[in-house]
């Protein structure tokens, strides 16, 4: 099996502050996203080298662990909808050829508290390739 992994060491928009800026104008929730899948694309392209088997044509299966710094943590919820900018950013990076149901099997989230943000995602390919 194969696992891409990369790390964004930071806090990235929760679902709260994205609906907050969506609800001020349009134009300011697409500028949070496109921020926030800017700065992930900078990471996956700095951390995922190796990419003779990208995009991944067979289903994968996505971890994410999130750790929420400062002092008062937000909801897990809020924190995991983040995952929508990750997919998004590396369906952009090619390092997925799709995010839909036929390329994302599943994802798996767990939480920590730590001194900073930060999400580590592994990506793991499964075996059957999709056609």
């Amino acid at each position: 099996m194969i696992t891409y992994t990369f790390t964004v060491p930071a806090k990235l928009p929760g679902l709260n502050e994205y609906t907050a800026a969506c609800r001020t104008n349009a134009h300011v929730g697409a500028a949070m996203k496109r921020d926030a899948e800017e700065a992930i694309r900078w990471y996956i392209k700095s951390q995922i080298r190796d990419r003779r088997n990208l995009p991944a044509r067979a289903p994968v299966k996505v971890y994410f662990r999130w750790t929420e710094g400062g002092k008062r943590p937000r909801d897990k919820d809020n924190i995991a909808f983040a995952k929508k900018f990750i997919l998004d950013a590396l369906v952009e990076e090619e390092v997925l050829l799709s995010d839909a149901w036929d390329y994302v099997d599943s994802f798996e989230d767990s939480f920590f508290r730590g001194p900073r943000y930060a999400v580590t995602v592994d990506i793991s390919v499964l075996e059957k390739e999709k056609k």
